[in-house]
């Protein structure tokens, strides 16, 4: 019972001892009040501090916080928007007690002066200059905070614009505006493409054309040519002119007949086989010709007529 009773004081002795040991974990200041009275600051490791007169009132952190703002304000042309802007603070080591004790909430007078300074900047700007100079409203957040909380101990770190919401219907707009503006330029690069097709396939059709025609001016000179060697072999050989081209035109006829009768679908017209047949449609084609030139000769008279001054009688 005695031990007992002598336990009783050394158990008192080290809870008394126990008591005004504390620690502070790293990046964190402890604020020592004695009586009621700011004392002192802690800082991180094993500290002491008297039992039942000294208290510890309160821990200040000195990492770097980071508070997440949402603003709903107006555009300078009248649109709604959202904005979500956060801002990274810590303490000053230097400064634990200002910030400490002079400020109740910190958090509520930072997300204050982010209200004021959103809803005086993005009003000057329409929505899309608020997208374009994001970084400058952060700018000028940043600015404005660290003025007002530098006399509190706080310092501001980095302020963020890290969201830009319009209202639904705004965003469908732009969307469609966005997606007009793409098909229109689909559009243009497609009648452009278009063009340059028709431009390619005009070319290429006038180059066949022209090479066609100069084909064909080929074949007939060489027609032509072999006809004359023709004639002039069979008046060699006693045959005039005229009979030469009567046996051409036969001999070419019967080469017609030959090949049309080689396509087993192709249509074939008869024509008289009679010896002077020949000698006819030659006959013919010569009186063709001849009236073609006269007729052409007339009308060149004609307009050479035409042409000449008019004598006026005076």
């Amino acid at each position: 019972m005695d031990s007992a009773v002598m336990l009783v004081p050394f158990f008192i002795a080290l809870f008394i001892i126990l008591s005004g040991i504390f620690t502070v974990k790293q990046q964190t200041a402890a604020i020592v009040e004695r009586l009621g009275k700011f004392h002192s600051i802690k800082n991180p490791g094993l500290q002491f501090k008297i039992p039942f007169i000294d208290s510890v009132a309160g821990r200040v952190t000195l990492k770097i916080q980071q508070l997440d703002v949402m603003v709903e304000t107006k555009t300078k042309d009248d649109v709604f928007v959202k904005l979500k802007v956060s801002v990274q603070f810590r303490v000053k080591p230097n400064a634990v007690y200002d910030a400490f004790y002079e400020l109740e909430n910190p958090y509520e007078q930072i997300t204050s002066y982010v209200f004021d300074t959103v809803r005086a900047e993005v009003p000057k700007l329409k929505l899309d200059d608020v997208f374009l100079r994001k970084d400058d409203i952060a700018v000028a957040i940043r600015r404005e905070i660290s003025d007002a909380m530098s006399e509190y101990g706080y310092v501001i770190v980095k302020a963020l614009v890290t969201d830009i919401d319009p209202d639904h219907a705004v965003k469908n707009a732009m969307n469609r505006i966005n997606a007009a503006e793409r098909e229109k330029v689909a559009a243009e690069y497609e009648g452009e493409a278009e063009r340059i097709r028709i431009v390619a396939k005009a070319r290429a059709e006038a180059e066949s054309k022209r090479l066609q025609g100069q084909g064909i001016a080929d074949q007939r000179r060489e027609i032509a040519k072999g006809l004359e060697e023709s004639v002039d072999i069979l008046n060699r050989v006693g045959i005039n002119s005229q009979e030469a081209s009567a046996l051409i035109v036969v001999t070419q006829h019967y080469d017609t007949l030959q090949a049309m009768g080689e396509n087993a679908n192709s249509n074939l017209i008869m024509l008289p086989n009679a010896p002077s047949s020949a000698s006819d449609m030659l006959g013919d084609m010569t009186a063709s010709f001849v009236a073609s030139q006269q007729i052409g000769e007339k009308m060149k008279e004609k307009s050479l007529e035409l042409k000449q001054p008019v004598k006026v009688k005076k």
